[in-house]
């Protein structure tokens, strides 16, 4: 990965027919384990195809050299799009299981033991305050890239996550939940 993403959208927007697949193999695994736990595993299939091709008709948009918070920003649009649609709330669907890209999220957080009562202080919290925990914990984004994907000001995004992490350590054990993004301070 030598070449940064806006790059390789530069080469696309040129001509290069090839180039925006090269996103699909850096960034598809990540958006549609986001999409599984968010939608369920069979429609995330079809949600990350939306994404894909709302972000090939709008890459003119990107803005920097990491596309990943560009598109988790279109990968959180068609989700709100297909909960309206659908009439479904906005809840995690799934905890990331064994098969999952990221599967240190499970260890940090102790899901296998504290599956319900993580569900449960998930559906506790308001749902900007979880949205900003799910894309730091699950997705690993950091509380920068999370302003970006969200569009907020950074040290809005990081009071959500303090919010939200202070709920959970005021119902579990600190060490459950823990960011050990170095890149979060």
């Amino acid at each position: 990965m030598d070449e940064s993403d806006e790059q390789v959208v530069g080469r696309s927007m040129a001509g290069d027919s090839a180039a925006f697949v090269e996103l699909f193999w850096r960034h598809g695994p990540a958006l549609h384990a986001y999409l599984a736990r968010r939608a369920g595993r069979q429609e995330a299939d079809d949600l990350l195809s939306e994404v894909w091709l709302r972000a090939f008709k709008g890459r003119v948009g990107l803005r920097g050299p990491d596309a990943l918070p560009w598109l988790y920003g279109i990968a959180r649009n068609v989700l709100f799009a297909h909960w309206r649609q659908s009439m479904r709330p906005p809840t995690p669907v799934e905890m990331p299981d064994p098969l999952d890209p990221w599967p240190d999220a499970d260890t940090r957080m102790d899901a296998i033991a504290q599956r319900e009562s993580i569900r449960r202080v998930l559906a506790m919290l308001p749902e900007d305050e979880r949205e900003v925990l799910l894309l730091v914990v699950w997705e690993q984004l950091t509380p920068a890239q999370v302003a970006l994907v969200l569009d907020l000001p950074q040290g809005t995004a990081r009071s959500r996550l303090h919010r939200a992490l202070s709920t959970f350590r005021s119902e579990f054990n600190p060490s459950i939940l823990i960011c050990s993004n170095p890149k979060e301070a």
